[in-house]
């Protein structure tokens, strides 16, 4: 099910109680990402639990709070965590911040997550453009009723990745010198990391990242209207022919060291707008 008008409605109202002008632009950080909201200038930090109807990040390394303020004199929202499918929540309760920023105004929607690297010439630590994804959660957050207020029943998804958004990141990317790969992203359900069989066929369908994140966002963005950015942080490699163990120490600690280059694009695609 939808989250309710109502719910959206009262988290809305309570954020904008807190803010001198509504944000334009929506940030969700990924695993180990928080400190890539580093330049942006806060005038409100709010615990998600504080927030009517929101949910709680359950997941460690992700703060669980809203930054409110400006970037590059944008206004801008920024959420320090998520949340997962795999925490147990709904499709609805992953993409309520999503309504909620659909509710204030929000027109650009950038999204960033910690993701296993398919395609063999990345490196940890290397940042991939989503370009496009494939859903393999077998959940969408458009299931049920439609609300047309919220957008039309069936959104085109040929171009979920916007690439106005995407040519200021490669733009930024190439003025600060840092690595930035394109590619595709697979979306799975989570917890567990892929089996080498699964990392075989995710390669063999088209996909150059995994991650447990990110597409169902996505999908509630495209039907809210917003413009997209997705950045991908490689942190390890996926190679069936010679697996390696992945913990997610060490995923979290590849995640926080690209964080500042993150935040680089962040802010060169935020001051282009």
């Amino acid at each position: 099910m939808q989250p309710s008008k109502t719910q959206v409605k009262e988290a809305a109202a309570f954020i904008r109680e807190k803010i001198t002008q509504p944000p334009r632009v929506g940030f969700l950080t990924g695993t180990g990402l928080g400190s890539s909201t580093r330049d942006i200038n806060v005038e409100a930090t709010l615990p998600y639990s504080q927030i009517p109807h929101f949910p709680v990040s359950t997941v460690e390394s992700h703060t669980g709070q809203l930054l409110l303020g400006t970037l590059a004199g944008t206004p801008i929202m920024a959420m320090q965590g998520r949340f997962h499918l795999y925490e147990g929540y709904s499709p609805a309760q992953v993409t309520f911040p999503v309504r909620v920023m659909q509710a204030l105004g929000v027109k650009h929607l950038i999204i960033s997550n910690a993701s296993g690297g398919i395609n063999l010439n990345f490196s940890p630590g290397q940042i991939m453009l989503i370009t496009d994804h494939i859903n393999l959660t077998g959940k969408n957050p458009l299931k049920g009723p439609n609300d047309n207020d919220w957008g039309i029943r069936f959104p085109d998804m040929t171009q979920v990745y916007d690439t106005s958004l995407a040519a200021l990141a490669q733009e930024t990317a190439s003025s600060a010198g840092i690595p930035l790969g394109q590619g595709v992203y697979a979306g799975l359900m989570g917890p567990s990391l892929e089996t080498p069989a699964e990392t075989r066929y995710l390669k063999i369908i088209g996909a150059d990242a995994v991650g447990f994140s990110t597409v169902m966002e996505a999908i509630a963005g495209v039907h809210a209207g917003m413009k997209i950015l997705g950045l991908a942080t490689i942190t390890n490699i996926n190679n069936p022919d010679a697996p390696e163990k992945a913990t997610v120490e060490d995923i979290i600690k590849t995640a926080e060291k690209a964080a500042e280059n993150i935040n680089i694009l962040l802010t060169g695609v935020v001051s282009s707008l």
